[in-house]
């Protein structure tokens, strides 16, 4: 298990199988939620980009996943591939975590108007959201008949307009209303939708985003518990969602971000 994160030990995931999507090192979200999913006891494949093998094929073996595997989820016949690895491994699963998002880094500063293409639009959609739909109607006819769970990642530049976010907050608003439809229509089997919502934090993704080191300060001074948003914060919101403590809740976005999403503006400091 990664050192980074102290992730709390026990039983809840015990005897459960799932996907994990999106792990590219060992500070992806998704690498996080897999860490405290491991420490629970849970059994997981992780399907990773193509040419990740590298990055991703040690970091599995740490906290013992067996199915490593490529996807592209343009290509359909990859995510076929993939999916029928993990079949031969697992007859059943129970939850599915989609962490898969893409936008064109030059759409990722200045307007969202003037540097938004059609190709580079229809791309950050297909690989962000409908890949969500793709991958939710798979791992739901993998699940039994008692159900499971499902949660992908967003972030609340779909909600508002974030500073060079642009063409991934418009992605991201599909994904969230994709989430909400898969849960009306998954309810009746047993399945729970839900997304995620952390706040800024240090990934390859925000990497790829300009300002975003200053995304991350400016995060952490205007939420409200002053405070960074933390993997283990993060990654225990993924394990009550994927757990049975989950049971109950589905349709639902929850923000895991120091209370960034609730603050208005800041208050000024008091005149001398």
């Amino acid at each position: 298990m990664a050192d980074d994160y102290q992730m709390p030990k026990g039983e809840l995931m015990a005897g459960k199988r799932g996907i994990v999507t999106g792990v590219a090192n060992h500070q992806s979200i998704a690498w996080g939620i897999a860490c405290q999913l491991a420490a629970q006891g849970a059994e997981m494949a992780f399907l990773h980009l193509p040419g990740m093998e590298r990055r991703v094929q040690p970091l599995a073996e740490s906290i013992g996943v067996k199915v490593v595997a490529p996807m592209d989820v343009t290509d359909d016949a990859s995510v076929d591939a993939a999916f029928s690895s993990v079949k031969q491994a697992f007859e059943t699963i129970d939850f599915f975590v989609h962490a898969i998002a893409f936008a064109n880094r030059d759409e990722l500063k200045g307007s969202f108007v003037d540097n938004t293409t059609r190709q580079g639009f229809l791309r950050a959609m297909d690989i962000s959201a409908f890949s969500f739909v793709d991958c939710a109607r798979r791992a739901a006819a993998m699940m039994p008949e008692t159900g499971g769970s499902i949660i992908t990642l967003t972030y609340m530049g779909s909600e508002r307009a974030i500073p060079n976010y642009n063409t991934m907050g418009v992605a991201k608003a599909a994904l969230e209303a994709a989430s909400r439809y898969a849960a009306r229509d998954l309810g009746p089997k047993g399945i729970r939708v839900n997304a995620l919502s952390p706040g800024a934090m240090k990934t390859l993704s925000l990497a790829g985003i300009s300002g975003g080191r200053a995304m991350l300060a400016k995060g952490r001074g205007l939420s409200a518990m002053k405070a960074d948003t933390s993997m283990e914060g993060v990654a225990g919101a993924a394990l009550w969602l994927l757990s049975d403590l989950g049971k109950s809740t589905t349709g639902e976005l929850v923000h895991v971000d120091a209370g960034f999403h609730i603050m208005g503006f800041t208050e000024d400091e008091e005149e001398a």
